[in-house]
């Protein structure tokens, strides 16, 4: 291509009060800008990180102050200003940053005063962005403060670390900026909602060895492991490993356990609020950091049977340009290796999860446990029939008159005829895990009991055996308890007679 000759230039600075202002909406939420804050904190080997709200007084704040190396006041300066490091520049493995625009941006994001105290070698220094001073000047000047016992939290600041204060939090006063009651309320939320992205983002920081500490207004936070590995139900696949020229692409999958092998509260924390359907799928981590999750990349749909899965992807920061890693640190692609690669071993790792919920489902229809029901699948399709030989059945057909025994097997197809596909398939699409057996009383419970152990021991199973053949099937399985007293109380009075 022919260079074209260039003789004059203009100055083309753009304006500080229009620029700074457009820095405030590339879109972090803040969750995501607490957690650029963090970033900076773990890239600066802080073990110690502490958020302090104050959300009711007549000026609200948020705080985060943490324990790393700390920074001179030419250090400060120059981390105060937009796009401080090139993100084509090599980093080191821990730094996890990636366009200097972090601190500022995800600030802005948030409020219109920034204000950072460091402290390094005994020496403390302080820098402030007023977006109301910058608009008023329109110059790119930051505050140099000669004084700091008026900023608020730098009472928690130690020997080293750094302090980094938002105040006017005009974007999370929710409307209320005259209403302190609700404008505290609105930030509170916020800041709840916070918490378990931190605890989730951050997970594999606050676990090793030597784990970094994050508290919020003085309470520790626990991390929140996605792939709950300290679950002994949990199934882990062996590490891969995709070597590319700019670094290695790790893959591990998990297959989560059934709900039933987890506390509810376990199950509902991992969860999240959207549900293990949308928790599904890749977790990108970049240097121990999560980026993104709950995504498939569009290699398969989300659906309920591989709602189990989830697989950890790890990336060095020197693949963020591939990856195409956002300033907020929130969203990235795949790029075509991965891709094919994924593409290759994806049914493996989505048949565990699938593995899990069909190995519970066929126990239901296995005809040597006498399910209730039968899994009828023909012609491209499938059926549930009930079990008109399960004894509790049989051993009732057999005390009705003829003329009655008719009618009452009708009734036992009708009401296999009616079960409602529909409602259940949105229902298991949703929330499968709130869907329980009905529960049955103490007379129904000791007929279907007594009528089915006595076919088993017609068959010559033993007890035990008895037991964990009905072990595996409703209504026993849901109320077993009960079903093992009526067991002990029938083959006592049998052994009576």
């Amino acid at each position: 291509m022919q260079e074209i000759v260039v003789s004059r230039r203009a100055d083309a600075t753009p304006h500080a009060a229009a620029l700074i202002e457009g820095l405030r909406d590339i879109g972090y939420s803040l969750e995501t800008a607490i957690s650029d804050i963090i970033d900076n904190s773990i890239t600066a080997g802080a073990h110690r990180i502490e958020i302090v709200t104050e959300t009711y007084s007549d000026e609200p704040y948020i705080a985060i102050i943490d324990d790393g190396l700390g920074m001179t006041e030419d250090e400060l300066v120059a981390a105060m200003r937009p796009g401080s490091r090139n993100p084509l520049a090599t980093r080191d493995e821990p730094d996890l940053g990636r366009f200097g625009l972090g601190l500022k941006s995800a600030s802005f994001s948030q409020c219109r005063r920034l204000t950072v105290v460091s402290r390094r070698s005994g020496q403390t220094s302080a820098a402030i962005w007023d977006l109301d001073d910058v608009a008023e000047r329109n110059e790119w000047a930051v505050q140099l403060p000669d004084h700091f016992d008026l900023i608020p939290g730098i009472e928690k600041l130690g020997q080293h670390g750094t302090l980094v204060l938002w105040q006017k939090l005009d974007r999370l006063t929710g409307g209320y900026s005259h209403n302190a009651a609700k404008r505290a309320e609105v930030i509170n939320q916020r800041i709840a909602e916070t918490e378990r992205h931190l605890r989730l983002v951050f997970h594999r920081f606050m676990e090793d060895a030597k784990p970094l500490r994050i508290l919020l207004n003085g309470r520790l936070l626990r991390p929140l492991d996605p792939f709950a590995r300290k679950n002994p139900a949990t199934i882990s696949d062996p590490e891969e490993k995709l070597t590319l020229i700019k670094g290695d692409v790790e893959i591990q999958s998990f297959t989560l356990p059934h709900h039933k092998q987890m506390s509810k509260t376990d199950w509902e924390d991992i969860g999240g609020p959207e549900g293990h359907l949308k928790s599904q799928g890749f977790y990108l981590y970049r240097g121990k950091r999560l980026i993104l999750h709950g995504t498939w990349f569009g290699l398969c749909r989300q659906s309920e049977l591989t709602k189990l899965s989830r697989v950890r992807i790890d990336i060095p920061n020197s693949m963020d340009a591939d990856w195409k890693i956002d300033v907020k640190k929130s969203s990235a692609q795949l790029p075509p290796v991965v891709r094919d690669r994924l593409k290759k071993v994806i049914e493996r790792i989505l048949a565990g999860s699938k593995r899990t919920y069909s190995k519970r489902g066929q126990k239901l229809v296995d005809h040597e446990r006498l399910p209730m029901w039968h899994r009828i699948q023909a012609d491209g399709q499938i059926r549930y029939r009930p079990n008109i030989e399960h004894p509790a059945f049989a051993d009732f057909a057999e005390s009705l008159p003829p003329d009655l025994r008719r009618g009452f097997f009708n009734c036992i197809a009708l009401v296999g005829a009616s079960l409602p596909i529909e409602t259940l398939h949105a229902d298991m699409a949703g929330t499968a895990e709130q869907i329980v057996p009905d529960r049955v009383d103490e007379d129904t419970l000791a007929q279907a009991v007594q009528a089915t152990l006595s076919v088993l021991l017609g068959a010559r199973k033993d007890i035990k055996e008895i037991k964990s053949l009905m072990k595996d099937v409703d209504p026993f399985r849901s109320a077993w308890e009960d079903t093992e007293r009526i067991i002990a109380a029938t083959i006592e009075t049998k052994e009576d007679t």
